[in-house]
């Protein structure tokens, strides 16, 4: 009996410590201006007052504003940590619903051209990670730079964020492209923003996905839609998340579903599924190169 017991105890020992597989998300976009860190924020704090431990790293290293839209007034940041100043821990900032905010620095150069050493500092400070969240959300820049690229390679999942406005259209769907024809990426999330009805949302995704249909090999998902909501923009005067400042708004109800589709995505299993793993992923694509033209 007792024999059986210790096994049992050191089964459990052994679950106990295996890293769990971290969910790990690119939000990104063809065009600025389309709403893509409100959708990482709201998504994020919804995700986090469901009970999940949630990471938000902001990864416009050139253009931060995260912390700016959480109302947040970090001391340190992403620069600090591969200038080896402060861990990755220090410099995370706490925000609403206990979400946790990496954040990042106007100017900071694009993980392109991080040098070997910096490389390795990236690598530790997450590895080094007490806590490992459940879900990494990872607000890319707006556009088909270098630094976007990366960041949707290393990820497991690609959410694109689009508006009913023709540049937005055709940024989307050159971004969708070059991940595609480019760097292999099959698979991507929808969500369509600031649109007057589920309706003109749809149909918005339907101009997109006869597109791609048409010419690439690629599979879009229909995420949600987020409707066009005065609320939400009292809350970004408000630098709140709407979830939290008008959770009742049209907007908030939406963000809140799109949360809970999020959750119901297979949870990785393989290696794969840890942020150690997704770093490496970052890196390497970073060395290998995102140049490649549409």
């Amino acid at each position: 009996m007792l024999m059986a017991e210790t096994i049992d105890q050191a089964a459990g020992l052994r679950r106990m410590t295996k890293p769990r597989p971290v969910r790990v998300i690119a939000v990104t976009s063809g065009k600025g201006g389309v709403g893509k860190t409100n959708v990482s924020v709201n998504i994020g704090v919804s995700m986090s007052s469901q009970g999940k431990n949630v990471m938000l790293m902001d990864a416009d290293l050139g253009l931060a504003n995260v912390d700016v839209m959480l109302g947040l007034h970090p001391k340190y940041d992403l620069s600090h940590v591969l200038k080896g100043e402060h861990t990755l821990e220090e410099v995370v900032c706490i925000g609403p619903q206990g979400i946790r905010v990496v954040p990042a620095s106007s100017g900071l150069q694009t993980m392109a051209e991080l040098s070997t050493a910096e490389h390795a500092g990236v690598i530790s400070a997450f590895s080094e990670l007490t806590n490992a969240p459940d879900v990494l959300i990872v607000d890319t820049a707006a556009g088909i730079s270098d630094n976007v690229v990366t960041f949707s390679r290393a990820a497991q999942e690609v959410v694109v964020v689009v508006c009913d406005e023709p540049a937005s259209i055709t940024d989307a769907y050159a971004l969708i492209k070059l991940l595609n024809r480019e760097y292999g990426i099959y698979r991507f999330r929808i969500i369509t923003n600031m649109v007057g009805s589920a309706q003109e949302g749809r149909a918005l995704y339907n101009k997109i996905v006869k597109v791609t249909d048409r010419y690439l090999d690629a599979a879009l998902d229909f995420m949600g839609v987020v409707p066009q909501d005065e609320f939400l923009r009292k809350a970004i005067q408000k630098q709140r998340a709407v979830v939290e400042a008008y959770p009742r708004s049209k907007s908030a109800l939406a963000f809140k579903k799109l949360a809970s589709k999020v959750d119901s995505w297979p949870v990785p299993a393989s290696a794969g599924g840890q942020l150690e793993f997704f770093v490496e992923r970052l890196i390497m694509a970073s060395q290998q190169g995102t140049g490649a033209s549409i």
